[in-house]
């Protein structure tokens, strides 16, 4: 084998290898922010008392709080509605005030009531059943657009270096 080819073979070994670590980032990133934030929204939502949903809410803000995920857009290209963080993380806040201003005398009806409003806010009916409701790419915010340039630079790399070594060999 030439030297070149083997170059080009290291560097398409190499790109591979890159996409993998993306991948494997970025499924890390996706299973954290579900189990530390996704979970309990849901909880929150299957809450069966008053009590129960504000303290499984109050875990899901948390997170949000603490990872900065309170305003932005995941966004790269469009600016549609359905990214805009800072409208998801409201909903989450004022849910969880409604919770917190329901009176302690309130009646079954009344938290009733509050209870069904929280799970209809936080999550969505869908073909497979139901689920809680967040932009899509969350997971990364802020660095979504970093994100994208790199899967696009190490595919980019993949089929150029890979297409020249298969040419060569």
């Amino acid at each position: 084998m030439k030297k070149t080819t083997k170059i080009f073979l290291a560097l398409t070994i190499i790109s591979v290898i890159c996409i993998c670590g993306w991948v494997t980032v970025r499924i890390i990133k996706i299973v954290s922010f579900d189990n530390n934030c996704i979970q309990y929204i849901k909880r929150a939502a299957n809450a069966n008392t008053v009590e129960i949903a504000k303290e499984e809410l109050k875990k899901a803000i948390s997170y949000a709080e603490s990872k900065n995920l309170t305003k932005g857009r995941v966004s790269i290209f469009l600016n549609q509605p359905k990214n805009d963080i800072g409208y998801w993380y409201k909903n989450l806040k004022t849910s969880y005030e409604e919770l917190e201003n329901l009176p302690s005398d309130a009646s079954t009806v009344e938290k009733n009531n509050v209870l069904m409003n929280l799970r209809e806010t936080l999550t969505d009916s869908t073909a497979n059943g139901t689920i809680a409701t967040y932009p899509d790419g969350i997971s990364i915010y802020p660095n979504n657009k970093i994100y994208f340039i790199l899967i696009i630079a190490f595919s980019i790399c993949t089929i150029a270096f890979g297409n020249e070594f298969l040419k060569r060999w």
